[in-house]
């Protein structure tokens, strides 16, 4: 009997401890959003997992972690879809959106973690300016781009509140 009343005390330490470790590790990605190459939304995310593997999954664990993994899917790829929404809206052209993808991806991948962010709306401009051969109208493409990306700020801020509260109704109901 005392046995059983020693694991049951280690099993709720060991789980507050597990709540309390995944709360500040959610909490850093969610104010780490503030600098815009901090992956945020993935370290909630991970931050989840991490819990689910050490308290272990159960079947409604499953499901609201397929939740919080679906949101985070639909945050790390906000970014690109509403700074081309921006972009498009101010009158860039398909080409240019493209063009932003590729130099996101390669500014990235060869000048982390600031490349992407400047080679993105650099690109934008030299093309637009080539193309239209106006200053005024490519700064405008490019001022699109960034109200998507700072709309895509706070969609991604919502979405990773979304996170952590799914992540809290899973620990409350499991």
């Amino acid at each position: 009997m005392y046995c059983a009343q020693a694991n049951s005390r280690m099993a709720e330490w060991s789980r507050t401890i597990a709540f309390g470790l995944t709360l500040l590790i959610m909490l850093v990605g969610l104010f780490g959003q503030i600098i815009p190459v901090f992956p945020g939304i993935v370290v909630i995310w991970v931050a989840a997992l991490g819990y689910g593997v050490v308290t272990s999954f159960n079947s409604f664990g499953w499901i609201m972690f397929a939740i919080i993994t679906l949101l985070m899917l639909v945050g790390v790829s906000i970014d690109n879809v509403l700074m081309g929404a921006g972009a498009k809206q101010s009158g860039a052209s398909w080409a240019s959106l493209g063009i932003m993808l590729v130099a996101g991806t390669l500014g990235t991948l060869f000048f982390p973690p600031f490349g992407g962010l400047i080679a993105m709306p650099l690109a934008v401009l030299i093309y637009e300016y080539f193309v239209h051969r106006d200053w005024k109208k490519a700064w405008k493409i490019v001022g699109g781009l960034a109200s998507g990306w700072g709309v895509s700020f706070f969609v991604r801020l919502g979405l990773s509140v979304a996170m952590i509260v799914a992540w809290m109704i899973w620990d409350f109901l499991r």
